[in-house]
């Protein structure tokens, strides 16, 4: 397969090279201090309807949040049938004033080793296991499995600030590098959910990409009465890799 994906955005420690050099924070590496909100510990189990160079595919996901005391942790993996687990993925840290504050972040994908990023606290850097990149640490970097969750967070506190059209800008590390990331709130849908759950209102959040990119793109679904759990998510890369995962059940920590 030519790519596997994760809950929160794809699926991304300490290895780099004593005396590295730090890349300079630009203004593409913002340090954005926002009300943050974050849902109730839960564990999350999701359907998975995927289309990979053209086959079609059908799986489930299962993701574990825990948020309290000032720390968190994300453990999510996702399988298909017949070729099994395609990823695994965690991230874990600290709560601080930014909200989710990442130290370690590992993505484990499909036949391939796991890579690792490490949040020096101390050392105020970004490390990768995986290449010789380091990024400062500016306040809010998220990792592409913290991010839903930290969107998840403003959303709760924002209130009606979180509306149609407006954007919220975050630097996203992926596995080797990291990124500015910006989400456009498209509005509200209908989402029809797995198990019991039903049919539920939806604030549509999508991944803002350059015209012409061929970055891939994030459509999130945060549902208001679901404590703004992540409900539904697709993840689109060219025009025939897509991922879609769908809510089935949720059981509160």
């Amino acid at each position: 397969m030519k790519k596997t994906f994760t809950l929160a955005g794809t699926a991304f420690v300490l290895a780099a090279a004593l005396g590295a050099p730090v890349h300079a924070a630009g203004d593409d590496h913002p340090a954005v201090k926002r009300p943050v909100d974050l849902p109730p510990s839960a564990d999350l189990a999701y359907a998975i309807s995927a289309r990979q160079r053209g086959l079609a595919l059908k799986g489930d996901a299962t993701l574990v949040w825990r948020a309290g005391e000032g720390k968190y942790s994300i453990n999510a993996d996702s399988r298909v049938a017949v070729l099994g687990k395609l990823t695994e993925n965690r991230s874990s840290g600290a709560i601080d004033a930014y909200g989710l504050a990442p130290n370690e972040f590992a993505d484990k994908r499909y036949r391939k080793s796991e890579v690792t990023v490490a949040f020096d606290r101390d050392a105020k850097a970004i490390t990768f296991s995986d290449g010789d990149k380091t990024y400062p640490i500016r306040g809010g970097e998220q990792d592409r499995v913290s991010i839903s969750w930290q969107l998840a967070g403003v959303a709760r506190a924002a209130g009606d600030k979180f509306k149609q059209g407006s954007e919220w800008q975050f630097f996203v590390v992926g596995p080797r590098d990291a990124d500015p990331w910006t989400f456009r709130v498209l509005g509200r849908e209908k989402v029809q959910l797995g198990g019991t759950l039903g049919e539920v209102d939806a604030v549509h959040v999508s991944r803002a990409t350059p015209p012409g990119s061929r970055e891939q793109t994030l459509d999130m679904w945060l549902a208001p009465s679901l404590e703004w759990y992540p409900v539904k998510l697709r993840f689109t890369e060219g025009e025939r890799e897509t991922v879609e995962q769908t809510l089935e059940r949720i059981t509160k920590k």
